[in-house]
């Protein structure tokens, strides 16, 4: 099954910019979101993000097993 992902283009205080699934209650405000694309899984949405973000990282809330990533 694929979801929608979206990165903030804001960076956390720590310098992360998380990548949410479509529908996650975390997800940023709509003028700080990049649509990245429909994905099967968060690490090949982190990966497109970390194309203009190098610092990406799943969202703890909604791609977990990609935070910290």
């Amino acid at each position: 099954m694929y979801y929608n992902y979206y990165v903030n283009t804001n960076a956390q205080s720590n310098g992360d910019h998380e990548v949410h699934k479509s529908g996650c209650s975390h997800m940023p405000d709509i003028w700080s979101q990049k649509f990245l694309g429909s994905f099967t899984n968060c690490k090949d949405a982190v990966d497109e993000a970390k194309k203009t973000y190098s610092t990406a990282d799943g969202c703890y809330y909604c791609a977990n097993e990609c935070h910290d990533r």
